[in-house]
């Protein structure tokens, strides 16, 4: 057989400048951004806190916005609950077969929860 024709030279890389830098994680960027010190009428505060004010300012003046993103932070998302009722013989049809273990122990805890206290 002949020569393989190849479209790089040998001993010369398809890639000259290497793989891509990695980009820094987000959280990491976040902590040094919001971890920033600046002085706010005479007193030391960080990024975070002068966020955390001014949203407190804006919901303190009405903005239902700002004071949602506070409390959601602050205190976690209300929990909501859902009525389920139905006929499990008549309800929409699952393949349960093509489940895979992960999704089938899920849907087991969540069949679980849903069972009154006792059965």
């Amino acid at each position: 057989m002949g020569k393989e024709v190849t479209q790089f030279k040998k001993g010369q890389s398809g890639n000259p400048n290497g793989r891509p830098k990695k980009l820094p994680a987000l959280d990491e960027i976040l902590a040094n951004v919001l971890g920033q010190t600046k002085e706010v009428n005479g007193e030391q505060i960080t990024a975070a806190e002068a966020i955390v004010r001014k949203l407190f300012q804006q919901a303190a003046a009405g903005s239902i916005q700002a004071a949602k993103i506070l409390l959601e932070r602050g205190y976690g998302l209300s929990k909501q609950t859902i009525d389920i009722k139905g006929d499990l013989q008549t309800g929409p049809k699952m393949d349960l077969t093509k489940l895979n273990e992960e999704e089938k122990r899920n849907l087991l805890e969540l069949y679980r929860k849903a069972l009154p206290d006792g059965q």
